[in-house]
């Protein structure tokens, strides 16, 4: 495993030098934990299920109905989402500005609930997510495959970079890092795995004061490939 001053100037090589490469990085700069607390939970809520929608569908598709989706469900509050009445679950199914997909419309409902018990334990389902621990992201990834609702895989990670928390996501060019780094043999295929990625995520911030986002898209750009570099912005970026 090359130390990651090694990766970054293979990166940066690649990207036109070490300043073309910060401001790349720069562009999805995650939020401070205050200003994540700060986030209210109906805005938590929004980009869950904008990311749960986005799964399947066109993100553009997504984007051009959100509008409607805001209006369709109450604007996200997670009270009138998490007690969604059987009529309204049928208005939704219904609802042509929207997409009409019943299991993920549930989900909407199963995690305004997720986030009402999280309030309940910690004040704020903002300031739980604030407060998690970096070097412990995959705990945080298992609890959302646990206790939410169509929130595991890139889905959960991509949702946790939304409100501007640190995360890495193992995309096929980070996979492929990951290995000639000698971190994995193979795509990961469970806790184990995901335990060995976090250990050498930690070792490589902890050398370069770098978040996880960050080392996450420089082993991407590393990569030869037709998506490496993609940017995936947070809300308010």
């Amino acid at each position: 495993m090359k130390t990651f001053a090694d990766i970054f100037a293979l990166t940066a090589e690649r990207k036109g030098g070490n300043a073309k490469l910060d401001k790349i990085l720069a562009e999805t700069a995650p939020r401070t934990p205050a200003k994540i607390a700060a986030i209210p939970d109906d805005r938590i809520l929004a980009e869950m299920t904008r990311r749960i929608f986005y799964a399947g569908f066109s993100s553009k598709v997504i984007d051009n109905k959100w509008p409607a989706f805001e209006e369709a469900f109450g604007n996200f509050d997670p009270n009138a989402c998490a007690f969604m009445t059987e009529g309204h679950f049928d208005e939704l199914l219904q609802n042509k500005g929207i997409v009409r997909n019943g299991a993920k419309i549930r989900a909407v409902q199963a995690n305004g609930q997720f986030l009402l018990a999280l309030k309940t334990e910690h004040g704020s389902a903002a300031r739980f997510f604030a407060d998690w621990p970096d070097s412990d992201y995959v705990g945080l990834l298992d609890v959302l495959k646990k206790r939410a609702s169509h929130l595991g895989g890139d889905a959960a990670g991509r949702f946790l970079r939304a409100i501007g928390k640190p995360a890495f996501i193992a995309t096929p060019d980070v996979v492929a890092a990951l290995i000639r780094e000698g971190v994995i043999d193979k795509a990961p295929g469970g806790k184990r795995d995901l335990a060995v990625i976090q250990a050498a995520f930690n070792a490589w911030s902890e050398e370069s004061g770098r978040d996880l986002t960050a080392i996450s898209r420089v082993l991407a750009m590393s990569i030869d490939g037709p998506g490496y570099g993609v940017v995936h912005r947070h809300a308010g970026h």
